[in-house]
């Protein structure tokens, strides 16, 4: 059986969770249960901190696993991330007390606070930057307050907190992080279970991302409004009862499904309808 790693709690949990379940796998319904079998589709869940799913993976004692990109790459493990998820998303940045410095060039021996030192020992040494790190685990805010640190390097969302304890944000991002999924690096990558999951999983993003639209149009604005509904490879078109009239049906952008439809009407076109799409194979 696939034997997948999945978030036990944290932000990715939820989502991953409702990701795979959309995919047709079985989920946990209590939070207590750490395994899951689902033996209809051949495979394993296993809920773990979201910060050592990258060490199973990598180990090989787990084919596949669910965590953030951020993490992964702190984890230094080797595992290598093949499908992101486009949930989870965030920004790690560094932030400082105002006047302290303008970027990692005016770290040099100053003490940076971080929950990610993997990741931020990292983009110091590729920046030439002498400056140390220490490990917290969560409120890195406070270290500048308290004297730990001169620099805190954390996740930036709005930045309201930061603001909220007198600090701003320095610098360029180090990572724009998401939900991804992870593989032991070497791990055979036409494992035909793998390559399954991974497809479920690519047509729930695709179905998320896109609606079906269907329209009738007049025989001559067809040109001009299949323009506007190219639709994956083209759009299926029938002719209606009425002559001079066809039905047209393609998938189209759900953030452009408005704009879009506005277009046809004002082209001529009737009876614009959109559906959502619950799944899909590309």
């Amino acid at each position: 059986m696939l034997r997948i790693a999945v978030p036990n709690k944290g932000s990715l949990s939820g989502a991953a969770s409702a990701m795979l379940h959309e995919a047709g796998y079985r989920q946990r319904k209590e939070s207590k249960e750490l395994v899951v079998l689902d033996p209809e589709n051949g495979v394993e869940f296993f809920y773990l901190r979201p910060k050592d799913i990258a060490i199973y993976v990598a180990s090989g004692k787990l084919d596949i696993g669910i965590t953030g990109r951020d993490l992964l790459l702190d984890s230094g493990a080797s595992a290598e991330e093949i499908l992101p998820l486009n949930f989870g998303r965030s920004t790690f940045r560094y932030a400082t007390r105002p006047g302290t410095a303008k970027g990692p060039e005016d770290f040099t021996g100053m003490t940076i606070a971080t929950s990610y030192e993997g990741i931020v020992a990292k983009h110091l040494a590729e920046q030439g930057i002498d400056a140390s790190v220490v490990h917290l685990d969560g409120a890195v805010e406070t270290a500048i307050q308290l004297g730990v640190a001169q620099i805190i390097a954390d996740v930036v969302e709005t930045g309201t907190s930061l603001r909220n304890a007198g600090l701003e944000v320095i610098g360029e991002p180090i990572l724009t992080s998401e939900a991804v999924v992870i593989r032991r690096n070497g791990a055979d990558a036409e494992n035909p279970q793998a390559q399954q999951f991974l497809r479920r999983l690519q047509g729930v993003l695709v179905a998320r991302s896109y609606v079906m639209m269907d329209y009738d149009c007049r025989a001559e604005h067809l040109e001009r409004a299949v323009a506007l509904t190219p639709g994956l490879e083209s759009p299926t078109i029938s002719p209606l009862h009425n002559e001079g009239w066809v039905a047209v049906r393609a998938m189209v952008p759900a953030k452009e499904a408005q704009r879009i439809m506005d277009d046809l009407y004002e082209l001529g076109a009737r009876a614009i309808l959109t559906t959502s799409i619950h799944a899909c194979r590309l």
